[in-house]
């Protein structure tokens, strides 16, 4: 076998979304630290700029190993049809759509490709694809908790035993996993899963029977923070036939991820500021970088950061999309009276930021969260508690298993961001407890020092892509 040959080359293809293209860059980077090659396959145009800039960033980081490959999208018919008007899911439709135009763009590429590792949202158009016309393994990266993956494969358990069904009417009060102990309540399901006819239900729905085609999924996670659903499902209790689950997380942030402070961004007066203020004294909030907060919501958050006493560090959305046109600013909003306190006793931020150096200044003490599980993960690396609430999607399961291992705190009674208001004074009482719990803090740090040796020279990660490496070399 000549040295070309035994190199390791994987292609990736992320779908939409900073919380999609994240996982699926770090994970590649696993592998491009252990001399893989990597053909990242980017479908253009990407819906955001902050993910156009990433990529650039990652291919530069990586200049003689990753190759970057377009999928020039195919424009939707009739976008109306989709059944959405959400601009990352019309784009999740729009990848699934064009991904018969992967196999061409692949087939003249050298060496041959090791296996195809994908997005999620992506598996009923590509499995076929994948193992008919590129003839190797495939297997997807997963942004959401095991306890989630674990979910989504017994969909198809709890499809096929009410035929014809919706999720809507077959999901009662609450969702019994086998190999899982404490249920998922109906309150936690994604709510445009319970949506009939979303297209968050049509994708899960196609999708989740034919998880047994794949070789693999590499979830952003580890042992420690999610042991029953990662034994669960190796174990073959929630789904027989399911492929190996590798917890490949806590996923470390790459050199790529840091925007350069000449750029003309915010980070470096934010970290200026953060350097002003004492070890653990303030609160950084952030709900994502696609919730757009409602404008009657945006109130109460900014007057319970004002009533709970801690200076705050507050990352705030008014548009979905950051190529939108800004159609008014926090002060139209809030109103100078209320914006002034604001600026009294914090920093309010509308630019994307480096959230993980924010999370490691010790001035933070504790983080406000959307529950995306990416977030919550980087605030176990950096060892901040957490407080969720909880917009859409998977954000409950994954603030129920961070509040599970002690780390963080999920108000059950707040509800769904997009659907309930919360008000002032249970922000301000929730932020209180949160920043005065000496046991949340205590536990955060312990499974921050458990989450580092998993990432770390010989930790469970390291040991799974090593061996994933020797099998795609041995099946050369």
């Amino acid at each position: 076998m000549s040295d070309s040959e035994s190199v390791v080359h994987l292609a990736f293809l992320p779908s939409a979304g900073m919380d999609h293209l994240n996982p699926c860059l770090r994970t590649a980077s696993l592998f491009l630290r252990k001399g893989c090659r990597v053909t990242l396959i980017t479908p253009k145009p990407t819906v955001s700029l902050a993910e156009s800039n990433l990529i650039s960033r990652f291919c530069s980081s990586f200049p003689n190993q990753v190759t970057q490959m377009d999928l020039n999208l195919v424009p939707l018919d009739d976008p109306k049809n989709v059944n959405t008007n959400d601009p990352f899911w019309l784009q999740f439709e729009t990848i699934r759509r064009s991904v018969h135009l992967v196999a061409p763009i692949l087939s003249s590429h050298s060496p041959t490709l090791s296996a195809f590792i994908f997005d999620v949202s992506l598996i009923s158009p590509l499995v076929p694809l994948i193992t008919e016309k590129l003839s190797c393994p495939c297997y997807i990266y997963f942004g959401a908790p095991a306890r989630m993956f674990a979910f989504f494969a017994y969909l198809s358990v709890l499809a096929a035993s009410n035929p014809g069904a919706k999720p809507s009417s077959f999901i009662g009060d609450v969702v019994k996993i086998p190999g899982i102990a404490s249920p998922i309540p109906r309150s936690s399901v994604p709510p445009l899963l319970l949506q009939p006819n979303s297209l968050f239900e049509s994708i899960l729905m196609e999708d989740s029977p034919k998880l047994t085609k794949l070789n693999g999924v590499f979830i952003n996670t580890f042992e420690q923070i999610e042991p029953e659903a990662l034994a669960a499902l190796n174990e073959g209790k929630v789904v027989k036939g399911l492929p190996p689950a590798y917890g490949v997380g806590p996923l470390m942030v790459g050199e790529f991820e840091k925007v350069d402070q000449g750029d003309g961004g915010c980070m470096s007066s934010i970290m200026k500021w953060l350097d002003g203020h004492a070890k653990g004294s303030v609160v950084y909030i952030c709900l994502g970088n696609k919730t757009a907060i409602r404008r009657q919501q945006i109130k109460d958050v900014a007057l319970g950061l004002i009533e709970c006493g801690y200076s705050f560090l507050w990352v705030v959305k008014l548009k979905v999309v950051d190529r939108e046109e800004e159609e008014e600013d926090l002060e139209d909003v809030l109103g100078s009276e209320l914006i002034n306190k604001v600026r009294e006793k914090g920093i309010v931020v509308k630019e994307f930021v480096n959230q993980m150096e924010i999370l490691g200044h010790h001035a933070v003490g504790g983080f406000l969260s959307h529950g995306g599980w990416n977030s919550l993960v980087e605030a176990v690396w950096q060892g901040v508690p957490i407080l969720s609430w909880a917009q859409f999607g998977d954000q409950k399961i994954g603030s129920e298993a961070m509040r599970d291992v002690g780390v963080g705190v999920l108000p059950e009674e707040w509800g769904w961001g997009g659907h309930e208001v919360v008000k002032s004074k249970d922000f301000a009482k929730e932020i209180k407890e949160m920043m005065g719990n000496e046991s949340l803090r205590s536990q955060v740090r312990e499974m921050q020092k458990v989450a580092r040796k998993a990432a770390g020279v010989g930790g469970s990660c390291e040991v799974i892509v090593k061996k994933l490496i020797e099998e795609w070399k041995k099946n050369a």
